[in-house]
């Protein structure tokens, strides 16, 4: 299976989107995830110079067959943000060699369906535990609300693809609409609980030196998981 297992991680504004001003001052991941042996592949938070992203798996000899969204802000999956308006999966899904769905938990749909503008047909709904498999790699969806409500991780071969629920240094904030101190901090402390800490963390930004790092290591020296109960995290997040 290692050898047929494909992962990419890119950095908009520097692997793709490079002439793009706010992709550069975004820094936001995209990860490309597939089969190489079926030829399919997901893209994960799929923003920015899309159509780049579909050229990448081509050149790669493999076509995109899904989108899995972390979670509905439109520097993860298009729309309009500081008036600037970005690409996403509205573009992506209306090109005519793409033939994709975007899976987000049921929670994030109507945000996504409102942020995009695209229909029911558009989405897959999904809760936690549930698998979605590209080719025949299973990719595990992991409910993490906090960020936003329908906030979610994927788990692949020992890889966790975290958007805004955990970052190498800090986590994703809770003071935009949707967000919930108290959902986060259940999410971190207990639902990722479960991912081994020789799994490799892959963040939905860069803002740390590093791209990665073993999700063992960032419990040791990321500050939220020094915290002390609830009640000391709620005076951190300012609520």
């Amino acid at each position: 299976m290692a050898d047929r297992f494909y992962f990419r991680q890119l950095l908009s504004g520097r692997d793709f989107a490079a002439h793009d001003p706010m992709a550069r001052q975004m820094v936001n991941f995209t990860y490309l995830i597939g089969d190489r042996e079926k030829g399919e592949a997901v893209a994960v938070d799929p923003a920015y110079g899309v159509g780049e992203l579909v050229d990448l798996l081509a050149a790669d000899g493999l076509r995109l067959t899904g989108v899995l969204a972390t979670h509905y802000h439109a520097d993860h999956i298009g729309g309009t943000i500081f008036g600037h308006t970005i690409e996403g999966v509205t573009e992506l899904l209306g090109r005519t060699d793409v033939d994709a769905r975007i899976h987000v938990q049921a929670p994030e749909a109507a945000m996504v369906k409102q942020q995009c503008g695209v229909s029911d047909s558009d989405l897959v709904c999904h809760a936690s535990g549930d698998v979605v498999m590209v080719g025949d790699i299973p990719i595990t969806l992991m409910h993490t609300p906090g960020h936003t409500p329908g906030s979610q991780c994927f788990h692949v071969d020992g890889r966790l693809v975290a958007g805004d629920t955990l970052f190498l240094e800090g986590c994703g904030r809770t003071d935009l609409p949707g967000g919930d101190p108290d959902a986060l901090y259940d999410s971190l402390v207990n639902k990722l609980a479960v991912v081994p800490d020789d799994t490799i963390l892959y963040p939905g930004h860069l803002y740390s030196p590093e791209a990665s790092a073993a999700l063992g290591e960032v419990r040791m020296h990321n500050f939220v998981f020094r915290i002390q109960g609830l009640e000391q995290w709620r005076m951190m997040m300012g609520h």
